[in-house]
């Protein structure tokens, strides 16, 4: 008897990064919404979507750390407070 075939099932993961809970925590206690922190970021010259912001606040995507120094900035904070 042949093995049953796998189907692969994509294991979705909400770990890529330790700062998404505290852009979330930075951008409600600045009253934002995800379109305008996109909107601030890309004033900055960084293209980011606000359907990008959700995967990272959710911990779905890694963060590089030049990522890190933009969000800071559009956030206006200092890239430290975003590792806290």
């Amino acid at each position: 008897m042949a093995p049953a075939k796998r189907s692969y099932i994509p294991i979705r993961r909400f770990d890529r990064n330790i700062v998404g809970a505290t852009v979330t925590k930075l951008r409600k206690a600045q009253k934002l919404t995800r379109d305008q922190l996109a909107a601030r970021a890309q004033v900055s010259g960084w293209n980011i979507s606000a359907y990008v912001l959700k995967r990272i606040e959710r911990g779905e995507r890694e963060v590089t750390d030049i990522e890190l120094k933009k969000l800071a900035k559009s956030l206006r904070v200092p890239a430290a407070r975003l590792l806290e």
